[in-house]
């Protein structure tokens, strides 16, 4: 691993995919020494390329620094994570935990590193990564408030704003009750512009319609053009959102709640990725919807 030199903050950064890369694209443009680490090579060559400081392996990124932020598919890579490096956890540690994961398994597992002299947040993030890359992400973060507070340098330069959720696993919660809505304004939007389509109208024109009017969303100023043009170059993957709505479903219905139109939504989804669709971008979506160009 290089060794990063100079005063500025440093701080390790596990899971380098599309989220994981614009985190460390913001950090390192803030002035922060970034250690990190992921299992493909390819994603280590372009942080590298980036300015970030590659580790031999993950355990070297936990004993480097007192902060360290993770970026994972979900909570079992984490929780898997974690224990496979349970020696290098060190007392003192923060954990940030970027990724979209299960509330109950934050919640359990702050408790597990708390006894272990460690303080884990789950900072869960609104926004695609190409949102992060510009700074307009907000985040949601679960966890001691006294620990949120201290990492402020980082938070205010991965988004624009940044909340303070609760207690450890109501992040991962805001997270899912932001997904829900975000997910199913994009579905929408889809259908719409099928519908357009269907009905013989010039979809771009439907676009514009409904950006100037009443049924704006902003899902459109970043979905729209995809959909319009059938672009689907990830900024966030079709199947890492339904496993978000996979969690939407489930801790809705465990709180009482029917969850009729996420529970739709999953099934649209579970048919895009037995298409085939699972690694495009989530506006892909709009395949299954109706036809993709008129």
């Amino acid at each position: 691993m290089s060794s990063p030199t100079g005063d500025s903050p440093a701080l390790g950064l596990i899971g380098l995919g599309l989220l994981g890369s614009a985190l460390a694209e913001r950090l390192l443009a803030g002035g922060f020494r970034v250690i990190g680490w992921d299992l493909d090579a390819a994603r280590r060559e372009a942080f590298a390329r980036s300015g970030g400081h590659v580790a031999g392996g993950a355990g070297e990124v936990f004993s480097a620094p007192t902060r360290l932020m993770l970026s994972l598919p979900s909570h079992r890579e984490v929780n898997a994570l974690l224990r496979d490096h349970a020696a290098a956890v060190h007392p003192g540690l923060t954990v940030i935990d970027t990724t979209t994961g299960d509330p109950d398994s934050s919640a359990a597992l702050a408790a597990e590193l708390a006894r272990r002299g460690c303080v884990y947040l789950d900072a869960t993030v609104s926004g695609s990564s190409a949102q992060v890359r510009e700074g307009t992400a907000v985040l949601m973060v679960g966890g001691d408030a006294a620990a949120f507070a201290a990492c402020a340098d980082i938070f205010s330069q991965l988004g624009c704003q940044a909340f303070h959720t609760g207690p450890a696993g109501s992040g991962a919660k805001m997270k899912l009750v932001t997904n829900t809505v975000l997910g199913l304004n994009r579905a929408a939007l889809a259908e719409g512009l099928a519908l357009a389509r269907g009905l013989g109208l010039d979809a771009a024109q439907a676009l514009a319609v409904m950006r100037g009017g009443p049924a704006y969303s902003r899902i459109m100023d970043r979905k729209g053009e995809k959909m319009l043009h059938s672009e689907f170059s990830p900024e966030a993957r079709l199947s890492q959102h339904l496993k978000d709505v996979r969690l939407i479903v489930e801790h809705g219905r465990a709180a009482g709640l029917p969850m009729p139109l996420s529970a739709t939504h999953r099934a649209i989804l579970e048919q895009a990725e037995a298409a085939g669709l699972g690694a495009l971008d989530n506006s892909a979506i709009i395949q299954v919807l109706g036809r993709a160009k008129p």
